[in-house]
Formats: C-alpha cells, structure tokens, sequence
C-alpha cells in the first residue's frame, strides 16, 4: 500500500474535512487508481495564498514517509467552492523543483 501525503487548499479548511479524500485514497479510486489503495500519511494545507509553504510542507510529508504527494481536489477542481486555486500552476511547478520530476504527485484527488 503506497504512502500519500495529501496538500489541501487553507481557504477550505472550515468547510471540508478532507473525508472524501481518505475515502477516495484508501480505496484507490479517483486519482489514487493509479497506485492502488493507498494509506494517507499527512493531510496539510498549502499554507494559505499564494502556495509558498507547500512546498516546504510536501517535503515535510516525504521526510514523514509519503511516496507519493497529492493536490486536493479543492486546489485543482475547486471543491467544494467551485474556486480552483490560481497559484495551482506555480505551486505544482515549485513542488516538482524541489522533490523532482520522478517523484509521483497526483493532480487531484477525488
């Protein structure tokens, strides 16, 4: 079973508890078919706007056991705002620089 640490947007915090997303990962499904079922091995925010402190907390995640790093679907889709985040882009870039391109981040979640 492959070791997730999942990166959330801050701004939904308050409305979102994650449970879809440790659903969706300990069963495999949504962009977790890839690898399977997975264990969630932390479960962070971006740190707030523009991103800046998820990168510092992907490695945080890694140094903790993740082997992979997954985007919320909060970043990406917009859930459960219907708002993706517009630093999403250079977030993911800044985080593919610091742990690089083999490492596997999935762009979503559920």
């Amino acid at each position: 079973m492959k070791k997730i640490g999942v990166i959330r947007c801050q701004q939904t915090e308050d409305i979102c508890p994650g449970t879809t997303d440790f659903i969706a990962a300990a069963q495999g499904k949504g962009a977790f078919a890839e690898l399977g079922k997975c264990e969630v091995v932390g479960f962070v925010s971006c740190g707030g706007c523009p991103g800046k402190r998820a990168v510092a907390r992907a490695r945080v995640l890694i140094d903790r056991g993740a082997e992979a790093i997954a985007l919320a679907s909060c970043i990406t889709k917009g859930n459960p705002l219907s708002f993706p985040c517009p630093h999403r882009d250079m977030m993911l870039q800044a985080i593919i620089a610091k742990v690089g391109e083999d490492f596997p981040i999935l762009d979503y979640t559920h």
